[in-house]
């Protein structure tokens, strides 16, 4: 056999063989053949350096984030809610309970003691911080409240009308971590109140996308990421990766239990600007489940599948053409990361028609 059949014989196998990677990777594509004189591939295309991102797509709910359900630490009537939709801030009324308020501040720590003189702890602290925000003084910010602290306390509660006892009862103000919009009605005005009765649902006010995953899918859960929020106008925003949280989900879809509890990660992301048209929708987000800086691509179609085994790209110089073996990266964007023997930026490899 002459080199010019051996050369010919390889490159068939190979057109042959890549005909059959592309319908197995994306479907039936036509394969890259060779003019009848020269031996030149019908288009051709550059390699090109670039960072190479691979992405998935889940679908997401842009919205207020999940709700907070308050329940009422007191005994009473509910006399007072605000309106689905309004936003209360630090020393407003959540509700209200035999007309008297119950107060929101702001805070990580959840209320879980009547607080008074002698007390110390950091439950004190957060406390004795949101009265300094609102204004009273005459008393240390600190873990210990004083009879500095239940003089201002007085005055705090004289304002509000309430009994002036210096002393916070349990019940008397709910923490959030800022200000709040009320989701929905839990109870009705008018309704009877016990511990534990479930008043409201409140969430944050900023709009955020929230995604539940898949625990095998964790890996692009990585907070502080960067992901792409596309809207149902098409407009696609960016956006970023603030929290995730293991949730359980026992609802069945119609209310009920169910027996086989669902472990899911939750991604919470805030949106660039929190500027958009949309209060809530459906949307599509685009996670980067892996990358690859600064590497030689070239499109897939361009790939060879070589009768030795492996891929090879069918690199073109002027009127004469040969193929070099390379090894496969990342897949992404249509493109391939490729590295050969002699392979560079700028390079030609032969395409299909």
């Amino acid at each position: 056999m002459t080199r010019t059949r051996w050369a010919s014989g390889i490159l068939a196998a190979a057109v042959l063989a890549a005909a059959a990677w592309l319908w197995i990777h994306g479907g039936m594509a036509a394969a890259p053949q060779r003019s009848a004189a020269g031996g030149l591939p019908p288009a051709t295309a550059q390699v090109s350096r670039e960072t190479l991102v691979d992405t998935q797509t889940k679908t997401g709910t842009l919205g207020h984030g999940s709700a907070t359900v308050l329940s009422s630490k007191l005994t009473g009537t509910l006399t007072r809610m605000p309106a689905v939709g309004a936003t209360v801030k630090r020393g407003k009324a959540v509700y209200r309970v035999d007309d008297t308020p119950v107060t929101l501040l702001y805070g990580s720590l959840p209320a879980y003691r009547a607080l008074s003189p002698g007390l110390e702890g950091a439950d004190v602290e957060q406390f004795e911080r949101n009265l300094r925000a609102l204004g009273y003084d005459g008393f240390t910010v600190d873990d210990s409240y004083s009879s500095q602290t239940a003089t201002a306390v007085r005055d705090w509660q004289e304002d509000l009308g309430l009994p002036e006892t210096g002393t916070v009862e349990l019940g008397r103000v709910v923490y959030a971590a800022g200000p709040v919009r009320v989701d929905a009605h839990e109870a009705a005005t008018g309704d009877a109140l016990q511990p534990g009765t479930k008043v409201l649902s409140v969430t944050g006010t900023t709009r955020v996308v929230t995604v539940e995953l898949e625990v095998s899918e964790q890996q692009l859960a990585s907070k502080g990421a960067a992901v792409g929020v596309e809207l149902p106008d098409g407009k696609t925003i960016k956006g970023k990766i603030t929290k995730t949280q293991v949730v359980i989900d026992t609802g069945d879809g119609s209310g009920g239990e169910t027996a086989d509890p669902e472990t899911k990660i939750e991604v919470t992301i805030a949106i660039s600007g929190n500027k958009t048209a949309f209060d809530q929708a459906s949307v599509d987000v685009a996670f980067t489940a892996s990358s690859r800086k600064n590497v030689l691509t070239v499109p897939v179609t361009a790939l060879l599948a070589l009768a030795e085994g492996g891929y090879g790209v069918q690199t073109v110089y002027g009127t004469a053409s040969r193929i070099v073996p390379v090894r496969t990266g990342l897949f992404a964007g249509g493109r391939v990361e490729v590295t050969g023997d002699g392979l560079r930026e700028g390079m030609t490899v032969g395409m299909p028609s």
